[in-house]
């Protein structure tokens, strides 16, 4: 090959600003526009320099990128990748002796064997801006790597749309290098009104998008380029064109196509093409011939929910920044069209920036990475955005269960984990089953649950992984056996990446459940009682399988995808399992357990014996002989979970609290028997007397009052007497009881028996409320002042009074009367 005459691009006008600053310092952020020739003409640049005695690494976001840009820029100098120019990529790699392009995990993996990154003198983080985890964690170990070892080492962060500013303050405040760029003219064009969204009546997306490209090949010349937010649209799509075309070719474009095919969609044609993507193709890759843009508006992206461990990939509108990308692949080679399938309105609600993948994604690979690392904290590393600790935490919890920390320390089955091309979950399981000779199954299902579903089913494809290895074991034969047709392609790529992972022996498609539980032993599923096929999990979440599914009768499944839907999960991948299995996998964490617990349900303490594999109870059997402690114990939860209100409260239990209530206002000191604090001091107070017990009913047979007292010791029950007296002694010597309920305390008494009182009557130094009855011990009044009441409104009660009760002493002079209990008969 002979090295090209290269043609001018925006990115050399900056190019001398970028050598002078790394030059003088050893970090630089570089922002220049889609088209700018950044990926293809920096690492070149940067080769010669004095200080490049080492390699120059530029990182890539996709295999299909990586090995793209070490083509061309080997094809620029003349060669074939392998000479001066190189890639690695996951299972391939053509080593080059100055410049290496490799995708963003493979870093990572550099600087864990190396950290000193001998042989290198420059990385370059080329589409930054995507925020990719691998990315963000490569930044930050490189950042620390300069920091101790190698402060000679450069760093480069390059972007198209990135929040520059902020990224030169992580990386030392260093200088930040812009290309203007040049890019032809693209004009935009939006839906007049909304398109309807796919539950909504109104066109599938994939018909609002067939209708769109008609619209273009119509209006706009050139080649059209297709943005899909996933595989299954741009084969839905590409099926909705059939015969719509005019004669243009239709080509894919995702990340599971075998290299030729995405190539060829690279690649110009002699017809006019319709390139459906995804958004592989929104950075580093230049597909020829492109003038025409069509974005959907939408990505897929990956999102765990921390509080069930459960990770998905969900389909979201892209953001500002994205759709500018995309954009800008309509402007490359000559002025250009990009339709929008979304009104300009709706453009405002569009986020500036996708959610950085750190922030959302499952984080047990970056939690072992960190563990192997060194880093127990991860506010250590200079992270752009640092991991949250709730994705964090369940990160750790599931690597616990797998042996590979202990505590937030790596152990050595860890180590190992690590160094597997896998995730955390998959590598345990291959490490498990090399120990017992089951690799010539665990690989190809490592395979299958890292790639896209082999399997093509009329409406919707059953749940079982047995079945998927059975068509990577026979495609023809599960093909004749079953309504199931089998890609091909996907079946070669599939029994590559098996042979990758280390795949030996035959496939045995019923050690499938055994190596799923190994890799998830936190999604061991139990079926629940009832007709419904749904599951409790080891890790305590619900689940339900869709009603006809195969798998739907079985006892016990092991579920390796789910989808979150709500209060319970949907098993979308599973595998059936026996009993024996799932002990020979985790009966080292298989444990009898025996429990007394409160049934809401049947309102009583029930005592089992059940043999727990995490959440799931492997055997459910009566309880007998159960510690009285127990019973009560459990009985104690049933009054919490009703409240104070269930308890048995007489009348003298009741006024015990209120008088405390009352008392505290003046001593603090004194127990608290509000409802929040008995609750808090259950185990205190009364749970040590429901011992045997088994029905909140039986504690009738408890004097609450005499356990309520016995909270206060000696000098608190003085106190309390003296500060909340309990009766008030009444002129003709009785005890009245003091009611503390109210703001006021309170006393209630016959009229007669207060005659001659001439001064209000007190507790402890505070007037009382009196509340004064009639003789039938009905109240007739209220008062604060009781002479005043003699002097005043007694006139118009007695009055009153008289003619009710003609037979009871009605005085004119109450205040000079003597008090009595008796009639007038009897006098």
């Amino acid at each position: 090959m002979k090295a090209m005459d290269l043609p001018r691009l925006p990115i050399d006008e900056a190019l001398p600003a970028l050598l002078d600053a790394l030059e003088q310092g050893r970090n630089v952020v570089l922002t220049a526009p889609p088209g700018a020739g950044k990926t293809t003409r920096v690492p070149p640049a940067l080769s010669p320099a004095n200080w490049a005695s080492g390699k120059i690494l530029m990182l890539e976001p996709r295999r299909l990128a990586a090995r793209a840009a070490a083509e061309r820029i080997a094809a620029e100098r003349g060669e074939r990748p392998g000479a001066s120019v190189g890639y690695r990529v996951r299972g391939e790699s053509k080593s080059g002796s100055q410049i290496e392009v490799v995708t963003e995990g493979i870093l990572t993996r550099m600087l864990q064997n190396d950290p000193e990154l001998s042989g290198i003198s420059a990385i370059l983080f080329d589409e930054i801006h995507e925020r990719s985890i691998h990315s963000d964690l490569g930044l930050a170990l490189a950042l620390e790597v300069q920091e101790a070892l190698r402060p000679d080492l450069r760093l480069v962060a390059m972007s198209a749309t990135l929040e520059a500013g902020r990224i030169a303050a992580l990386m030392g405040d260093c200088p930040v290098i812009e290309s203007q760029g040049r890019m032809f003219p693209v004009e935009t064009k939006w839906l007049e009104t909304p398109w309807r969204r796919p539950r909504q009546r109104g066109p599938r997306l994939e018909e609002a998008v067939a209708e769109l490209v008609e619209r273009a090949l119509t209006e706009a010349e050139g080649d059209l380029l297709v943005f899909l937010p996933g595989a299954g649209e741009i084969e839905r799509t590409a099926q909705r064109l059939s015969g719509r075309t005019g004669g243009a070719e239709i080509c894919r474009l995702y990340g599971a196509l075998p290299f030729a095919e995405q190539r060829r969609a690279l690649d110009a044609g002699t017809n006019r093409r319709i390139v459906l993507s995804t958004a592989i193709a929104e950075t580093s890759l230049t597909v020829e011939g492109v003038r025409v843009v069509i974005d959907a508006g939408l990505a897929r992206r990956a999102r765990v929910n921390p509080a069930t461990g459960m990770s998905q990939l969900v389909t979201a509108p892209v953001s500002r920044a994205e759709a500018d990308q995309r954009r800008g692949r309509a402007g490359r080679v000559a002025p250009g069209v990009c339709y929008r399938l979304w009104t300009k309105g709706e453009e405002g609600a569009l986020p500036g920036f996708a959610i950085p993948e750190i922030l959302e994604t499952d984080l047990a690979p970056l939690a072992l990475e960190l563990a192997l690392w060194g880093v127990e904290d991860p506010a250590d590393l200079a992270f752009i955005d640092p991991p949250p600790a709730p994705g964090l935490k369940e990160a750790r919890r599931l690597l616990g269960k797998l042996g590979a920390l202990q505590g937030v320390r790596i152990t050595e089955h860890g180590r190992r984990l690590a160094r597997m091309p896998t995730h955390p979950r998959l590598a345990h399981m291959l490490a498990r089953a090399a120990k017992d000779d089951t690799l010539g199954t665990a690989a190809p299902m490592a395979a299958l649950l890292g790639e896209r579903d082999p399997l093509r089913s009329p409406g919707r494809a059953p749940s079982d992984l047995a079945l998927r290895l059975h068509g990577l074991r026979d495609p023809g034969g599960l093909e004749r056996e079953t309504p199931h047709r089998v890609d091909r392609s996907a079946v070669k790529r599939l029994q590559a990446e098996a042979e990758r992972l280390g795949a030996k022996g035959p496939v045995d498609t019923s050690s499938a459940g055994y190596l799923l539980a190994l890799a998830y032993p936190d999604r061991i599923g139990l079926r629940r009682k009832g007709e419904e096929p749904r599951y409790l999990l080891s890790g305590g979440r619900g689940a339900v399988m869709p009603a006809g599914d195969p798998l739907a009768g079985q006892r016990l499944i092991v579920a390796a995808d789910l989808e979150d839907t709500g209060r319970e999960a949907t098993i979308r991948l599973a595998a059936a399992i026996s009993e024996a299995d799932l002990r020979r996998a985790h009966g080292d964490q298989i444990h009898w357990v025996e429990m007394a617990e409160w049934s809401k349900r049947a309102r009583l303490v029930e005592a089992r014996r059940r043999e727990m594999l995490g959440a799931i109870a492997l055997t459910d059997q009566h309880w007998r002989d159960v510690p009285p402690e127990a019973l009560g114990a459990a009985l104690a939860d049933g009054v919490r979970e009703r409240g104070l209100e269930a308890l048995p409260w007489t009348t003298s239990a009741t006024a015990l609290r209120h008088r405390v209530a009352w008392a505290r206002k003046v001593d603090p000191d004194l127990p608290d028997c509000s409802d929040a604090a008995l609750i808090d001091t259950l185990d205190d107070w009364l749970t040590p007397h429901l011992a045997g017990l088994t029905r909140i009913e039986q504690i009738e047979r408890l004097d609450l009052h005499q356990l309520l007292l016995d909270r206060l010791d000696w000098d608190a029950q003085k106190t309390l007497d003296r500060i909340a007296p309990n009766k008030f002694t009444t002129p003709l010597g009785s005890q009245a009881r003091i009611d503390y309920g109210s703001e006021t305390p309170k006393i209630s008494l016959k009229v007669q028996e207060l005659f001659g009182v001439t001064q209000h009557p007190q507790a402890a130094g505070q007037p009382l409320l009196i509340e004064l009855l009639s003789p039938a011990g009905r109240p007739v009044q209220t008062t604060r002042d009781l002479p005043g009441f003699w002097r005043g409104s007694y006139g118009d009660v007695a009055k009153d009074m008289r003619a009710r009760y003609p037979k009871h002493p009605w005085p004119e002079d109450p205040a000079a009367t003597a008090p009595t209990r008796r009639a007038k008969r009897r006098a």
